[in-house]
């Protein structure tokens, strides 16, 4: 698989005349060799991750899912409406969003039929933008600032859902939780990122609790990387709330989960959403302790399904962490070869029309057939996991949960 670093080094940046570029036999003459035809050996789409950098650990887990799919769809003869073609991913890595813009018009430049990532918010908003410029389609994985899909961009899709959607779920199911406990909890403290995912999270909750009858005591934000949590627990432990709501990546989440039990602070529950750790089964194996009980409103597979436990044994195979990342990417590369499939050519614009008629539901996820409205899948839902003992379960919706919650929950010591 090629390496953007590698190949595109000698090759000069597209003007703005490939903008205007129509039609496969114009596309040929403007340098895009994938739009060549049907007959292809080989469809490059590209797979842009922040695999270095503070999110490099979401973003090699990203790529590993989109890998682990391409090698499925290889081995099962490729892509049949193209004569079988074979996937061949492009690798560009995109630790921030600028990189990102710059990695977007070397995979034009190097003939990609779509872009697939890239994980971060703050990273989608910005190479979305730069793809519709070059007519790429692009569908995202995570991403889940909803302005990412509200911008008219018709080259943007996004696969999972969107925060708002995550969150009007998260505290609806927060609230059944509590009422089935007989109402323990009635007091919050928000921590959040400070980019535009956390804030954004954070904006919202504080706006959508009081209305299901919880009050916000405190609201923290942090940057990313941060590397010391006592003062915001700290505040945090003065404030004794029942709940407290994190919304943050990996390595935020795990340092403040550790914070917190060094500290002693027990509220009811810890009940992050989109928590970058509480959903990941690297922070449950290494931080057992501090992840006892945690719960989390996330994306995650559906395990019922054949192909989710085929999915599992191949990321086993691999010595893969199974994470959401691995699970929404591989997931993603299954929409995005079927559009391609079926739109039965390398042409841009008929895979993001091929894309828009999605109707897809062999994927690994717990949604229904995907759908795509202004570039949203409507299809996609969150789920409700909490972490007890080495597992993590599953436990809203109730139609697949594999566990009861368990709140309050008990201190830790």
């Amino acid at each position: 698989m090629p390496n953007l670093g590698e190949t595109m080094s000698k090759r000069p940046l597209a003007t703005r005349r490939h903008v205007l570029a129509a039609g496969t036999a114009a596309a040929a003459l403007m340098g895009f060799p994938a739009l060549l035809g049907a007959q292809a050996r080989t469809v490059k789409i590209g797979v842009l991750h922040p695999v270095t950098g503070g999110l490099s650990y979401s973003g090699i887990q990203g790529r590993h899912g989109a890998q682990i799919a391409i090698d499925e769809i290889n081995a099962a003869g490729g892509l049949k409406g193209l004569g079988g073609a074979k996937i061949e991913p492009v690798l560009a890595d995109a630790p921030s969003g600028p990189a990102g813009v710059a990695e977007v018009a070397k995979l034009n430049e190097a003939g990609v039929v779509a872009i697939q990532g890239p994980f971060a918010s703050g990273i989608a908003l910005p190479t979305t933008q730069e793809a519709a410029r070059f007519g790429i389609p692009f569908l995202v994985d995570v991403g889940v600032v909803d302005q990412i899909v509200q911008r008219g961009l018709t080259n943007t899709f996004r696969f999972g859902p969107g925060f708002g959607k995550i969150t009007g779920g998260a505290l609806d199911n927060l609230a059944a939780i509590n009422d089935a406990a007989g109402k323990p909890a009635k007091t919050v403290f928000l921590v959040h990122e400070d980019g535009a995912f956390g804030g954004g999270m954070a904006k919202l909750m504080a706006t959508e609790l009081p209305k299901r009858g919880f009050e916000v005591v405190g609201t923290e934000a942090h940057p990313t990387p941060h590397r010391d949590f006592t003062n915001i627990v700290l505040k945090i432990k003065s404030a004794n709330p029942d709940l407290v709501i994190p919304s943050n990546y990996l390595n935020e989440f795990v340092l403040f989960a550790r914070t917190l039990r060094q500290q002693r602070v027990n509220p009811k529950a810890v009940y992050a959403v989109l928590g970058g750790g509480a959903s990941n089964i690297k922070f449950v194996k290494e931080h057992n302790a501090d992840a006892q009980h945690i719960m989390d409103v996330n994306h995650w597979f559906d395990p019922r399904k054949p192909q989710s436990q085929a999915f599992q044994r191949a990321v086993e195979a691999k010595g893969v962490d199974l994470t959401y990342e691995v699970m929404l990417n591989h997931a993603c590369m299954h929409v995005l070869a079927e559009a391609i499939d079926r739109a039965g050519s390398t042409d841009r614009a008929k895979v993001t029309a091929a894309l828009a008629a999605s109707t897809f539901d062999r994927h690994i996820m717990p949604y229904g057939p995907t759908k795509f409205v202004n570039g949203q899948n409507e299809g996609a839902q969150a789920v409700n996991t909490q972490i007890v003992g080495q597992r993590i379960e599953v436990i809203f919706p109730r139609a697949f949960a594999s566990a009861q919650p368990v709140f309050p929950v008990p201190p830790k010591s």
